[in-house]
């Protein structure tokens, strides 16, 4: 057997595991080598160094990204050793399964019992990985010097230094500017820890929210266990759609079982799953299971050998440091905007200071002395950078976080909130997102009639297999033997509607059809399952290998259920009601294909043709002991079956949906249904959803003719050959290209489409792609995204996670299965779809209050307080505004009054206008700098001047014009007044001015 080497691409690992970048390959090679061991000082010594370093560099960011990688990589590479050391003794993988079982001490037939299972949890722990240690020291430095604070404290010794030694005499306003910056120091460093608390307990809470389920054996019985329960010895259960809960070591597996293995290996294709070792090397071997991959396809048992911080995952964790968070796009915005306002801020306080040295200070002697100019220099850097707009932006995200949770919503970053507001196309499923997943079979149907399942139920109930009619028994022995769901125990004493069914929707129908006609449990123990082949998109059918006990000769034969134009080419009788079977010829042929159709347009049901194959003489079945013989075997016969019926089954849409989606069509997003289901049936409930609303749905025909059109139009510019062309597209008078909205296309219909045809399908307002493979459903994504469109996928099965993880915002319902949750970035919890509207709000929210705060702030903490500063060294006004002044805006008066507006409501109109485009509809742009300084910043600065001189004319006489180049006369004896009255007068009008900034400020 070839063994698939996982390649070492370093893979991220998020929602609720540390953020570390494994190089499993890498690490799993150490496991093989001999000799090298990591020395205990060794490592303690590169702990401290890197702590040290990680202290340093978040103070002071001086690492090219290029040195930051490498430090990463030796961080990475003596975690890897050492994890692999550790490893090298583990040899569950070669063990037998019974030697596994043994050396665990649990019983495969009962697994643990409750006592033994709690004794267990006591020594092993939770079954939960630590989260990386918090740091606090290192955080406590990066509260205290980093940020804003990294500025703060150099003007914090300037101004120290300004009063003492280079203050002569020593000015006690200097004194107290430094003692403010510490204070404010101070204030932000608790701030900053304050909300990176509050922020951590609520994404902490929020991703609480949803307890991962496992099935486990406890006493017995299947029961359903959270995942944090799990100790070693445990048996569970896993299938397609799970995420593997602790190291697992693989006993029993079906035959198409597919473990992805990419959250920690980085393969990309999901890998083969067997319960013998097929390599030595523990992290390579098939056999093993670990914690944070999944079940890509079939189903499996396995026993738990590790848990918590023992497994691989928590190994690696433990001894790896996370990565930063990758930073929003708004907040990149906002820091690039800081690092502007903090450049032009050092130049103007740099050029302040070189004209004092240059002009002033020979030409106006004792006009500023040294220390004045120098407070004068770093009072601009202080209070020309907005200090507030990180942390508004921080506080805006938790918020719209928090109000996110208020409608269950799971968001796992931060970022999801800040993308959600660009959507502009939604790919959703139909099963499970836009239906309330609760299929109910409506019609049945045989070779020769079709009648409501409710009258087949009313005429042939009964108690036993034995006591139905023939026909109605082939059809209920294919709908309950070829089926993955099962009753849940705890729910049988319930109706049969009332049951919780574990499995997917159609085999949950399926099951309750069964039951319906015929008690499922006696009829249980007369067959016996010899080979399951679950059901997949990509063949479009299950199939099951049984034999009859109540038959002496006991031959397997084969039930087969799936889509009819998959399996109706491999038919070659059918059942007629009263249970005869005859050959399919062309009539009864096109019968159940217009039947299909039917049903579909006209009920949107999704039909399903249920099959089987029995031999009379010669069976390949019999006497194939080996299970990967027999499926190969019954693969190879899937042919000559009988139509035993058709089944026809509806999933209700959801109450809201239709509402939901014309919200998103008034936010000018576009909803596209991706689903597999058939054409006819994904139009008819499309409609029913609104999305669908055009009378007229075209199809792969129509563009292709559009493509001609183009063609033709390129090649020729005659008039007779475009109108040909056109005649080809426009059957009619009123369907022109005009008016075309709507469109239904078939996954076999894409194949061989090239970027012409994409373009044109781009341009439709409403969307259907049926019978629709994983990969198609990827390549829409991609498709879509490769015209600058912001798509969010929904979804809810483990066929949706290619595209859900391609997409920019990947949202699964709360009832999904754990992979698809684990793929995504936003879970609606209470598996309402208008959650998403509320979603999507809430993104533009956060981008139109971060705007109004940047518009509230700028113009006050730049030009409204650089201009006094300015007009002092130039025109030689006597500073109007002290730095002082200056800094409490900036700390107390803005920031207040900011909060404030972050935690502004939505207005009515927010979803009634097309999403922004981020390339684009940047946070600020040139609008945005003429309104915040030509506009508001001026009127502000002219208002607040205003205000000084008509408060030094009435309280002093001074006439404007005596204030302009007063530079260095205005001291003792100016206008007959001493320098204490001056100074007094400015220190008034100072306060004026500063009240009149904060009244405009508070009423902007």
């Amino acid at each position: 057997m070839d063994i698939q080497v996982a390649d070492s691409r370093p893979v991220t690992i998020l929602n609720g595991t540390p953020q570390a970048a494994v190089e499993f390959h890498a690490l799993s090679l150490q496991i093989s080598e001999s000799g090298t061991r990591l020395s205990d000082r060794r490592h303690r010594a590169q702990t401290h160094v890197s702590r040290w370093r990680a202290l340093l560099y978040t103070v002071f960011p001086l690492l090219t990204a290029h040195q930051q990688h490498e430090a990463e990589e030796h961080q990475r590479e003596a975690a890897l050793l050492q994890v692999a050391n550790e490893l090298r003794t583990h040899t569950y993988h070669l063990e037998s399964i019974p030697a596994v079982y043994e050396q665990l001490d649990v019983d495969p037939s009962c697994g643990l019992c409750t006592d033994e299972a709690v004794r267990r949890a006591e020594t092993s722990g939770c079954n939960v990985v630590s989260s990386a240690p918090r740091r606090l020291v290192v955080r406590s430095f990066g509260w205290v010097f980093g940020g804003f604070n990294r500025f703060l404290w150099p003007a914090m010794i300037v101004f120290w230094l300004c009063w003492k030694p280079i203050g002569n005499p020593p000015q006690p306003g200097n004194l107290a500017m430094a003692v403010v910056i510490i204070l404010v120091i101070c204030l932000q460093a608790l701030f900053g820890a304050g909300q990176e608390w509050t922020t951590h307990r609520t994404m902490h809470s929020i991703t609480n929210m949803v307890t991962a389920e496992t099935r486990a054996m406890r006493n017995g019985q299947q029961v359903q266990l959270a995942q944090s329960e799990l100790v070693p010895g445990d048996i569970v259960y896993l299938r397609a759609g799970d995420r593997v809960p602790a190291d697992v070591r693989l006993v029993r597996v079906s035959m198409d079982l597919r473990v992805d293995r990419s959250e920690l290996s980085g393969a990309p294709d999901p890998t083969i799953g067997t319960t013998g070792y097929t390599n030595t090397n523990y992290l390579e071997t098939r056999n093993m299971a670990m914690m944070g991959m999944h079940i890509a396809q079939g189903q499996c048992t396995g026993v738990v050998v590790a848990t918590g911080d023992r497994t691989v995952l928590g190994r690696i964790g433990q001894l790896v440091t996370g990565n930063p968070a990758d930073r929003t796009i708004l907040q990149i915005e906002v820091q690039r905007l800081v690092n502007w306002l903090t450049t032009v801020s050092l130049v103007v306080g740099t050029l302040f200071v070189v004209l004092w040295a240059v002009w002033l200070r020979p030409k106006y002697p004792g006009f500023m002395s040294v220390s004045d100019a120098l407070a004068n220099g770093v009072g601009v850097l202080v209070t020309f950078v907005p200090g507030s707009l990180p942390i508004s932006l921080i506080l805006a995200m938790t918020m719209v976080a928090k109000r996110m949770q208020r409608y269950k919503l799971l968001v796992k970053n931060l970022t999801t909130v800040e993308t959600l507001g660009t959507v502009t196309v939604i790919c959703c499923e139909k099963t499970g997102t836009v239906t309330q997943r609760r299929m109910v079979p409506t019609r049945i149907g045989f070779g020769d009639t079709e009648m409501e399942f409710d009258d087949l139920v009313s005429t042939c109930e009964a108690a036993t297999v034995d006591a139905l009619d023939v026909a109605v028994r082939r059809v209920h022995e294919t709908a309950f033997l070829c089926n993955a769901a099962r009753f849940d125990p705890t729910s049988m004493h319930l109706p049969i509607n009332g049951r919780v069914v574990l499995g997917d929707a159609t085999d949950c129908a399926l099951l309750r059809m069964a039951e319906h006609l015929c008690p499922l449990q006696p009829a249980r123990r007369q067959y016996n399952t010899l080979l399951t082949v679950p059901f997949n998109l990509r063949r479009r059918w299950m199939l099951t290998v049984c034999t009859d006990r109540t038959q002496s000769a006991q031959s397997p034969f084969m039930v087969v259920k799936g889509a009819p134009e998959t399996l109706l080419p491999k038919c070659t009788q059918v059942q007629m009601q009263n249970g005869e079977i005859v050959p399919m010829d062309h009539t009864r042929r096109s019968r159940i294909e217009e039947m299909q159709h039917r049903w579909a347009a006209q009920y949107g049901c999704r039909v399903l043709l249920l099959c089987r194959r029995e031999y009379t003489e010669s069976n390949p079945l019999s006497g194939v002991a080996d299970s990967a013989e027999l499926y190969a075997v019954a693969c190879q016969n899937m042919c000559e079956l009988c139509v035993v019926g058709l089944v026809g089954l509806v999933d209700p849409p959801r109450d809201e949906i239709l509402d939901s989606v014309g919200k998103f069509r008034g936010a000018g997003i576009r909803v596209f249904m991706v689903t597999g289901d058939y054409a006819p049936t994904a139009a008819f409930v499309a409609r029913q959803c609104g999305i669908i609303t055009s009378t007229t749905v075209d199809g792969i025909d129509e563009i292709n003719a559009r493509v001609m059109v183009n063609k033709t139009e390129k090649r020729t510019d005659d008039i007779a050959c475009r109108s040909t062309a056109r005649s080809l597209l426009v059957s009619d008078s009123e369907h022109t290209l005009a008016n075309r909205s709507s469109l239904v296309v078939s996954g076999p219909d894409l194949h061989g489409l090239g970027a012409v045809h994409w373009d044109i399908i781009a341009l439709y307002d409403e969307c259907v792609f049926a019978r629709i493979t994983p990969e198609q459903k990827l390549q829409v994504v991609e498709e879509m995204r490769g015209r600058k469109h912001i798509v969010a996928v929904t979804g809810d099965e483990v066929n949706d996670v290619p595209a859900m993880r391609a997409a920019h915002v990947g949202v699964a319902m709360g009832n999904g299965t754990q992979v698809a949750k684990a793929a995504s970035n936003v879970v609606l919890l209470d598996n309402n779809f208008s959650s998403l509207v509320v979603a999507i709000e809430c993104g533009r929210l956060l981008f139109i209050n971060l705007k109004k705060v940047i518009v509230y702030l700028l113009p006050m903490t730049n030009l409204s307080e650089i201009m006094p500063s300015l007009f002092n060294v130039v025109l030689g006004l006597p500073i109007p505004l002290s730095t002082f002044l200056m800094l409490v805006i900036n700390t107390i008066t803005d920031v207040w009054a900011s909060v404030v507006l972050i935690h502004e409501e939505p207005e009515t109109d927010l979803m009634l206008h097309p999403p922004r485009n981020p390339s684009k509809d940047g946070l600020v742009d040139v609008r945005f700098f003429i309104q915040a300084y030509g506009f508001v910043g001026l009127v502000q600065t002219i208002t607040g001047h205003t205000m000084f001189f008509l408060c030094l004319y009435l309280r002093g006489g001074i006439h404007p014009r005596d204030v302009f180049l007063a530079f260095n006369k205005w001291t003792d004896g100016y206008l007959s007044k001493s320098k204490a009255e001056l100074t007094e007068l400015v220190s008034v009008s100072g306060s004026v001015h500063f009240m009149a900034l904060v009244v405009m400020q508070w009423a902007n």
